[in-house]
């Protein structure tokens, strides 16, 4: 086994923008038109399934939603339904108790509040159950195109510490962070790939340096050949 021997890190501002370049331009060799993974065929659906893929994995929740999409239509479908009955529906996704309360909860708030169509601001998208700012930020972004945030999840998180973009542990912090380095025309495709990176290269465990783009310019202590 050998190291990789990472770059010098950069010391000025110029000098950091440049390392920043260099990031963005790989993983945009990697994945240039990626987008979100789970299936949907509109705003409310990527809501949905935005929920249902906390600590679940988008396959698992591709799987879910054909079926749970065809016996729920609309979302006064979803408004009207009996939670336990949701709740066995989305079983396998797990936590299907607290996700069947935020989707009706969210179904009678989009109905009731915003005339049957998801909103297109974050202040609006955070008064719906289920939709914290990780879940704000998918839905603006890949259902509407709204370049509101970065989405932070679990592999974003990570990756952001591992290339020294962050120092932070909290989300929202992070989210902060990232917002203030990249240009917000990057906002929405940054965070596909860096989620597709992190499932793909940059994995929680022995991820594959010798595949990525960017290792001389990494500092992580796990990184590794």
């Amino acid at each position: 086994m050998c190291y990789f021997r990472a770059l010098p890190k950069p010391k000025t501002a110029a000098e950091r923008k440049a390392r920043l370049d260099i990031i963005l331009a790989g993983l945009d060799r990697l994945y240039p038109n990626v987008t979100c993974a789970l299936h949907h065929e509109n705003a409310w659906q990527l809501l949905v399934a935005t929920i249902l893929s906390a600590q679940c994995t988008d396959e698992r929740v591709n799987k879910v939603t054909p079926g749970l999409f065809a016996k729920y239509p609309t979302i006064a479908d979803f408004a009207a339904v009996n939670q336990d009955e949701l709740a066995q529906d989305i079983r396998s996704t797990g936590f299907f108790n607290n996700k069947a309360r935020s989707i009706i909860g969210a179904a009678r708030r989009v109905q009731d509040h915003f005339g049957g169509t998801i909103p297109r601001t974050m202040d609006e998208m955070l008064t719906i159950p289920g939709a914290a700012r990780k879940t704000a930020n998918v839905v603006l972004g890949t259902a509407y195109g709204i370049a509101s945030g970065v989405v932070v999840d679990t592999h974003v998180q990570r990756i952001a510490n591992r290339l020294d973009l962050t120092k932070n542990q909290d989300p929202v912090k992070i989210e902060q962070d990232l917002t203030k380095l990249l240009p917000q025309n990057r906002w929405i495709l940054f965070s596909h790939q860096l989620i597709h990176f992190g499932r793909n290269i940059c994995v929680a465990r022995k991820p594959r340096c010798s595949d990525c783009p960017i290792a001389a310019i990494c500092y992580a202590k796990d990184k590794l050949a």
